[in-house]
């Protein structure tokens, strides 16, 4: 963790590790899983909903042929990723979620660099990198990932990410990819239609605030996607849809409401960016941080820890104690 003046925190992990999960492999391996379990696969492109007749039937564009389909089905599930054309479409709210847009280049890393470690997950919180959110280099591997995301227009996103590499000692490594996303920044109101659809991953719009962590949630959410499509099946009551979002909110709404409490406290300015990599050199917030981050629940032990976090906390927000 990197922070405005360039003050560096790092973070130790104990008794486990933090993996990097490359989504060009994970994904395919996820449906080559899904195929082998008996779905059929079908590669194409959303276009819309046909319920003209006895059952809905999803139209589709085929990516090999480019010719319009239609799969006739009981249950949907939109799982198209922020901004989902399935939630434009179909859900109430699904036009509105906010987002900020994240940017970055993989590109072949070096074993080392001037800023860089391969064994070392960078966050880097500097205005002049990303005035709201922050830039990552992560390591993937023999490649890296180097990027950054704000909700701000007008940023030039290649333009930081450029400066990121710099800094990082990564300008003369070669560029595989470059990639542009949107990030979801809170759960959708509604993630179903009342009718025969409900949605899934960042279409739903559960993207951790503060780290931007999306698979984890993603695959819960497609868990609690699939157990309110499978209820909706057996009972025949669209009502049964919403328990997707009810279950998941469950589990994980109140982690969802404190990373979006810190995000607002710490990333509006670059001096509570320096305040918030300030109060992560305390070992009770790499713990507890640490230990929610793993096990996804807030750490309820250790209440003397919790207090004490929380003074530390007031006395950066009032500004009663330098940033630094």
């Amino acid at each position: 963790m990197i922070s405005p003046t360039g003050r560096q925190v790092d973070i130790p992990i104990e008794n486990g590790f933090v993996g990097m999960i490359d989504r060009e492999t994970f994904d395919e391996f996820l449906r080559d899983r899904a195929a082998m379990a008996g779905a059929d696969r079908l590669t194409g492109t959303f276009l819309r909903v046909d319920r003209d007749g006895p059952t809905p039937r999803v139209i589709w564009r085929d990516k090999a042929t480019g010719e319009e389909r239609a799969t006739p089905t009981r249950a949907i599930i939109g799982a198209d990723g922020a901004r989902s054309a399935v939630a434009r479409a179909e859900v109430p709210g699904g036009r509105d979620i906010p987002y900020v847009i994240a940017y970055h280049e993989i590109i072949d890393a070096p074993e080392t660099g001037a800023g860089y470690d391969p064994d070392r997950c960078d966050v880097i919180y500097d205005g002049r990198i990303s005035p709201d959110f922050y830039g990552w280099v992560f390591p993937h591997g023999a490649r890296a990932s180097v990027g950054m995301g704000t909700g701000i227009d007008g940023i030039d996103l290649k333009r930081a990410t450029a400066d990121l590499r710099a800094a990082s000692g990564l300008t003369g490594c070669t560029t595989i990819r470059r990639e542009g996303a949107p990030i979801p920044l809170r759960p959708l109101d509604r993630w179903d239609n009342g009718r025969d659809l409900v949605l899934a991953g960042d279409a739903a719009g559960v993207v951790a605030p503060s780290s931007g962590e999306g698979i984890y949630y993603a695959m819960a959410c497609g868990r609690a996607a699939a157990t309110a499509a499978q209820a909706f099946l057996r009972s025949g009551r669209p009502a049964d849809l919403r328990l997707a979002r009810r279950m998941f909110l469950r589990e994980h709404g109140t982690v969802f409401k404190v990373l979006q409490s810190m995000q607002d406290a710490y990333y509006r300015s670059d001096d509570r960016r320096e305040r918030f990599v300030s109060l992560c050199h305390d070992i009770d917030v790499q713990r507890l941080t640490f230990e929610a981050y793993m096990n996804k629940r807030l750490v309820k032990a250790r209440p003397l820890a919790h207090v004490k976090i929380g003074v530390k906390n007031l006395a950066h927000l009032l500004g009663l104690v330098s940033p630094e």
